[in-house]
């Protein structure tokens, strides 16, 4: 069983954060970033706002050292005035109160400017990406059926929302925290360089010793942190398929082999995390490391600049703080451009949904039915998945209106192929299908789903009450018109006995149903429907003989004046058909009552009579 994993989570800010994920490439990066650009036009003067909130907040804050430093070499200066005794000598509060006031200001207006610019990007992100699943939901409803059968239903789900909250996360924070940094690295720069040149050479050199090791490091933690992803996932899919089947681990004893296959995995995941988390953790110290060498070497060299009194001793205090300050964006814009990677990554799996290939149009002036009768005819239809695979070639089907047409045959044979080809999910490549006489590729698809209710051997319930499920079938449906769909298909009874009745609430998986129960429900939706062709695949196969029997009444009251088609295995089910379809191999093989084929002895005869010797056979073993 294969499983699709949806990317995990990520953190953001600063320090290293991002360096535990694995690195996401998209395939054609500049296209993909035009293209996500275009989505931020309509906000161009937000983000203009938001920039300018960025740069103030961020020269606001950077301006605080050097005034601290100032305040630093006052009180340096008016303490060695004391100490030398020179005349009228005091400390300047008044210079140093007034240094209080403009810092606590610059303060005050950094946090304020810095929280409009969160405020904003907030907005846009969240707009920019709210437009983004509205697309992507609008063009999901657009494409083909073909689609969702050629694509996992997780790798969707996954591009829809984790991709999209990728993008979001990148936007909100990510992109400020850019656009802060960049600021802070030049700021800094400038401010160091107008403190003393030679001091910022020194702290420069000791740049290029951190950028090396985080390199080399980070290198060797991203192959460890995508082993670690990916048996994260493998550790998943085994879990999910070890509790959904664990009734079947069960009888057949595999609770052993089980453990074991968790230990391996697990085991392998353990060291895979270990070493991830070792490499990335030393990250960390050797910046600290570092860091501390430059701090050193600054101590140093500025201690004697201040002895030849080259500089004051508050802008050493200053230009550690703007040391310190200097290597925090550093790393930040080394995490954000693989952030960046990734969420560009997002944007192109999101795109390559919005640019599939949709469903034809509908034509500009539809065709339409005002009285609907249900006469389909299938006139020389041919269709295949593959080019290279002929399914079905040249079919002929002619189903009067009210008829009932059973459709039987080995596995393969094309029988739900020939439904999908009716309900126009996947258009024939040759030959036409006509409703009444009417080519379905020129009705609108709405109005030709219209005239079907289906009921599918899978059955499909959401979560919600009973009431609502089965109101499904047809909009703005009365209290009585469901009861009486209920009642119809037998399921009146088994309803009126739970707790809560029509107001029972099913549950996401539906097991607080039977699986009997909740066929019973998809056949009353789909009779509360009250269609003008009704489509049942394998519709009791999942009930017992007695609900059939019932079933199968209901059915031959419910199927007068009705068009239906009838996939059937258990061909006892389909005698009283009006015509059997026997298909094999994309061909109509035979045709006619089921009295009619039993005395032709040909294909459907075999079937027939092989399924109840098998009958036969089990009920004198048992």
């Amino acid at each position: 069983m294969s499983k699709n994993q949806s990317p995990g989570g990520r953190r953001h800010g600063g320090g290293h954060g991002t360096m535990h994920l694995p690195l996401q490439k998209p395939k054609h990066f500049k296209k993909t970033f035009n293209r996500l650009l275009g989505y931020l036009r309509p906000h161009v003067g937000v983000l203009i706002t938001v920039f300018a909130a960025a740069v103030l907040s961020t020269l606001f804050s950077i301006l605080a050292p050097k005034l601290m430093g100032d305040a630093t070499t006052r009180l340096f200066e008016g303490m060695m005035n004391k100490i030398r005794g020179v005349p009228g000598a005091q400390m300047d509060f008044d210079y140093i109160w007034n240094i209080v006031v403009t810092l606590i200001v610059l303060y005050v207006l950094s946090s304020l400017f810095m929280y409009v610019m969160q405020y904003l990007m907030s907005g846009v992100s969240q707009k920019m990406v709210y437009t983004l699943r509205r697309q992507v939901n609008e063009k999901l409803a657009r494409l083909p059926v073909r689609y969702f059968d050629t694509h996992p239903y997780g790798d969707v789900l996954s591009r829809a929302v984790n991709d999209s909250e990728n993008i979001s996360n990148t936007l909100s924070q990510s992109l400020t925290t850019s656009i802060t940094s960049i600021v802070t690295l030049l700021g800094v720069l400038v401010m160091m360089l107008t403190i003393s040149p030679l001091l910022t050479v020194v702290l420069l050199v000791t740049i290029p010793l951190s950028l090396v090791g985080i390199k080399g490091i980070a290198g060797r933690s991203q192959l460890y942190f995508k082993q670690q992803q990916e048996r994260i996932g493998k550790l998943n899919g085994h879990v999910e398929e070890m509790f959904t089947g664990h009734q079947v681990v069960k009888a057949f004893n595999r609770e052993p082999q089980a453990i074991n296959t968790f230990k391996e995995i697990n085991g392998s995941l353990y060291h895979s995390a270990w070493k991830a988390q070792f490499l990335s953790g030393i990250i960390m110290p050797m910046m600290m490391f570092i860091g501390n060498i430059g701090y050193v070497l600054i101590s140093v060299v500025g201690g004697m600049l201040v002895i030849n009194r080259t500089i004051q001793i508050g802008d050493i205090q200053a230009f550690i703080q703007y040391a310190r300050q200097f290597g925090q964006p550093l790393n930040q814009i080394a995490n954000i451009s693989n952030i960046i990677q990734s969420t560009i990554a997002s944007a192109e799996r999101i795109f390559e949904i919005l640019d599939e290939e949709e469903d034809t149009p509908d034509l500009p002036e539809p065709a339409v039915l005002p009285e609907p009768r249900g006469h389909v005819r299938f006139e020389q239809v041919s269709f295949r998945y593959k080019a290279d695979q002929p399914l079905i070639e040249q079919m002929n089907i002619d189903a009067a209106a009210g008829s009932s047409i059973a459709i039987v045959g080995p596995t393969g044979a094309g029988k739900t192929t020939l439904i999908n080809l009716l309900m126009r999910f996947y258009d024939c490549d040759a030959g036409r299908i006509t409703i009444d006489g009417v080519d379905i590729k020129t009705l609108k698809r709405d109005a030709l789903h219209h005239l079907f209710g289906i009921v599918l051997q899978d059955t499909w319930l959401f979560s919600g009450t009973i009431r609502e499920n089965i109101a499904y079938g047809r909009e703005k449906a009365t209290e009585e018109e469901i009861v009486r769909a209920a009642a119809a298909a037998h399921a009146d009874h088994f309803i009126r006995t739970l707790p809560d009745g029509y107001d029972t609430i099913i549950n996401e998986e539906g097991s607080n149903l039977s699986q009997g129960q909740k066929q019973l429900l998809t056949i009353a939706r789909a009779l509360l429907a009250d269609p003008v062709i009704l489509i049942l695949d394998e519709a009791t196969s999942s009930v017992d003989t007695r609900t059939e029997v019932h079933i199968q009444k209901a059915m031959q009251t419910l199927m007068k004046n009705r068009t239906s088609f009838v996939i059937a295995h258990r061909l006892s089910t389909i005698r009283e058909s009006d015509l059997i379809l026997v298909m094999n191999h994309g061909h109509v093989v035979e045709q006619g009552t089921h009295t009619t084929l039993l005395e032709k002895g040909g294909f459907y005869a075999d079937l027939y009579n092989s399924q109840f010797e098998n009958n036969d056979q089990k009920q004198i073993t048992g």
